[in-house]
């Protein structure tokens, strides 16, 4: 019997113990709580990441299982293991999916792209037919004015003290302290009033002195130093073009740099030149540009906003203004800081007014309802009377909006009709308040100052085109 040589005991630094056993041992050490040695600098990594309890038990199982433990490792002095980690190779893992390709794989690239062309047929048959539908009216230009001179034979300036019926402050004048030209553009200009007039006992009758107000109180005003009341504290400028411009149906543009200074109230509007369905607003009013001249900081906007709406209604009390008034803010800067132009198209079909280029549109109406359904007016009054419909014997969807409209330009100040709310910004009056034009003049301190370096509106072209068909065009 051959007898059994002894095998030769493993030196510690010859000994490799298995991945197995390494992954163990590592487990046990660190479940024990013993901290392991820093590794000295230099020498090969130890495994560090802890290994949960389930993964200790579950490769404590296989190392008892197994037969076979590869040797890649060796016993540091301490008696601790460690082992050399390898990095798989570029190109030494064979890729199979690389030799057949999956059928299914072209989809990835086929969805996408029909979805792009889908998106591009779909986008090209939308733009065709906005075009479709865009009607390129032809026109006969009935006003181009650059302001080169004053046209008597065009334009009017207002002499009056009532101001619409919104209880605005200022009084219009003929004077070129208010309305002039200078250097080919037109300015309207507000400014203080007579300060005697105004501090004592006074009147201001303008019956026979021009008045192009309807009513007597467009016309008469006065300073009662025992109520409180005073006339209008402040004097302006409005013009229109109703002696020898007006379009029905048509385009207008018109060129303007607005005012900066508090409580100011540029506008561009056009107005019935022949009231064919009554007094205001059974006639309509088109505002292709309304503002205000408060800076940014003004609770409802200032001059960096502009606003048009339609005024259409039965009566005073019943204006549907609101179905329609839309607002558009400046882009970093102001309306008052540089030109712009304020336009209005306006059809049988529709009308829509917009700044500059016809693609930035502010507010646009469709006729595509009458208007007294469009107004949702009620069937009566607050005090009960019945409501009457003033176009309905004209079968149009475009009534009151089918008439001749001439345009008009003016400088309001101030108002008690809650185009300035109370309470905002400081607000130096209360439109229910007896004397609010006495509050008002009272506070000039606070506000005047703001008027000095551009409390003006500018306006240096004036555009009116007729639509084809209408009006001997």
């Amino acid at each position: 019997m051959q007898a059994v040589q002894p095998q030769a005991e493993l030196e510690p630094a010859t000994h490799a113990p298995s991945a197995i056993e390494r992954v163990v041992t590592s487990s046990q050490h660190n479940l024990s709580g013993t901290p392991r040695p820093s590794t000295p600098y230099g020498a090969r990594s130890r495994v560090s990441t802890p290994i949960s309890r389930s993964a200790s038990r579950t490769a404590t199982r296989s190392v008892s299982g197994s037969a076979t433990a590869s040797t890649t490792g060796a016993y540091l002095p301490s008696g601790e293991r460690y082992f050399k980690s390898r990095r798989v190779e570029k190109g030494s893992i064979e890729r199979a999916w690389m030799d057949k390709k999956d059928p299914k794989e072209k989809w990835v690239t086929i969805i996408p792209l029909l979805g792009i062309v889908v998106g591009l047929a779909i986008s090209g048959l939308l733009i065709w037919d906005g075009l479709r539908t865009v009607v390129n009216h032809e026109y006969c230009e009935v006003l181009s004015e650059n302001f080169t001179t004053w046209n008597s034979h065009i334009w009017s300036k207002e002499v009056e003290l009532g101001g619409y019926g919104n209880g605005q402050f200022e009084q219009t004048t003929d004077s070129d302290e208010n309305v002039y030209i200078d250097d080919g553009v037109l300015i309207i200009k507000p400014t203080l009033q007579d300060e005697n007039l105004v501090n004592n006992d006074n009147v201001i009758d303008l019956r026979g002195h021009g008045c192009t107000g309807g009513r007597w109180s467009d016309c008469l005003a006065s300073t009662n130093t025992t109520n409180g009341t005073i006339v209008n504290p402040v004097k302006s400028g409005r013009i229109n073009t109703k002696l020898g411009a007006s379009i029905k149906f048509g385009r207008v543009e018109v060129t303007a740099k607005l005012p900066a200074g508090d409580w100011l109230w540029p506008a561009i509007w056009m107005l019935p030149t022949n009231n064919k369905y009554g007094g205001w607003p059974k006639s309509g009013e088109i505002d292709i540009m309304e503002s205000r001249g408060n800076n940014y900081t003004y609770g409802q906007g200032g001059n960096n906003i502009v606003s048009s709406s339609l005024h259409f209604g039965p009566n005073s009390f019943n204006d549907g203004w609101w179905r329609n008034i839309v607002k558009r803010q400046a882009l970093h800067t102001t309306y008052a800081d540089g030109w712009h132009t304020y336009g209005v198209e306006w059809s049988e079909k529709y009308i829509f007014t917009y700044i500059d280029t016809r693609l930035l549109q502010v507010m646009y109406t469709h006729f595509d309802q009458p208007f007294w359904e469009y107004g949702q007016f009620p069937l009566s009054d607050s005090n009960g009377t019945q409501l009457v419909n003033p176009w309905s014997s004209t079968g149009s969807n475009a009534s009151p909006f089918d008439q001749d409209f001439h345009v008009v330009l003016n400088v309001a100040v101030g108002g008690t009709n809650g185009w300035f709310k109370d309470g905002k910004s400081g607000k130096p009056w209360l439109d229910s308040s007896p004397t609010a034009k006495r509050d008002f003049w009272e506070a000039r301190d606070q506000w005047y100052p703001t008027w000095q370096k551009q409390g003006f509106m500018q306006v240096k072209k004036v555009v009116m085109l007729q639509q084809k068909g209408y009006n001997g065009c």
